[in-house]
């Protein structure tokens, strides 16, 4: 199997037919990893918070995640994510592809060098996989979705929501939408060689920009009534794309610093 989806609320059974689960032990910890069918073609799906949606942003084993994809054999990673929009263009509902990335992440274990390797350095001119990106523009065009070009993902360390100063502060920097999960996650599939994308779903407006406060459940609920037009739209490029291969990301991985 060569595609995995990583997702969390509404994604949970996107998986069809027969799954099967696989608890996969790597240095980092044990993950458990479901197989099962998406339009006849066999898939993995790796809940990111975890089996019963347990674990926090701030405590989920992104380095566990993602190394036991690459055990597997994973080549191509598609993940949904959730998020509150600070950009105008972006309301609630908006399917965003994000393109780039900033990390005010402050406690995660964000790399697999630690130094053991000697020193690594990873490019990150292209944090999320352009070729797989087109792939999910194309698909999402075929379904009559609109998904948002070049989008600017600002991860937070979570779990409390942001205040009205550091959106603020987010959009002055550039960012379009905010959320608490996609990084490290892309920098460890970019270490570890893989394709991965990820499209947003806008849930809410940020805080400040929002006309009331905040509530964990009303994004859940949104998130859960917007999922199956992701989902729909990652099966399609499932469905045309048994792999994509992409030298950005293959010989892109990491390479050592040389000082």
């Amino acid at each position: 199997m060569r595609f995995a989806v990583i997702g969390g609320t509404g994604f949970y059974d996107f998986l069809t037919g027969e799954v099967t689960h696989h608890e996969v032990s790597t240095r980092y910890g044990a993950v458990q990893v479901d197989a099962g069918d998406v339009s006849g073609a066999e898939v993995y799906f790796l809940p990111r918070h975890g089996p019963e949606h347990s674990l926090p942003p701030h405590r989920v084993n992104y380095r566990a995640n993602i190394a036991a994809l690459q055990q597997l054999g994973v080549r191509n990673v598609l993940a949904s994510a959730a998020v509150g929009s600070m950009a105008e263009t972006l309301p609630p509902g908006s399917l965003a592809l994000l393109t780039q990335f900033l990390d005010f992440t402050r406690c995660r274990a964000a790399t697999f060098f630690d130094g053991d390797e000697g020193v690594v350095h990873t490019d990150m001119g292209s944090p999320y996989c352009p070729h797989l990106g087109g792939e999910l523009r194309a698909a999402a065009a075929a379904l009559g979705e609109r998904l948002s070009p070049d989008t600017t993902y600002v991860c937070a360390e979570g779990p409390r929501f942001e205040t009205p100063a550091e959106i603020r502060m987010f959009r002055q920097l550039g960012g379009d939408v905010v959320g608490m999960t996609s990084v490290p996650e892309v920098v460890l599939a970019r270490e570890a060689g893989l394709c991965y994308a990820s499209v947003a779903i806008v849930t809410n407006w940020a805080a400040g920009i929002a006309p009331e406060p905040l509530r964990h459940e009303e994004v859940s609920s949104f998130m859960s009534e917007q999922a199956p037009r992701l989902v729909r739209v990652f099966q399609a490029v499932i469905r045309a794309h048994l792999e994509i291969e992409c030298a950005t990301c293959r010989g892109g991985a990491a390479h050592d610093a040389g000082g």
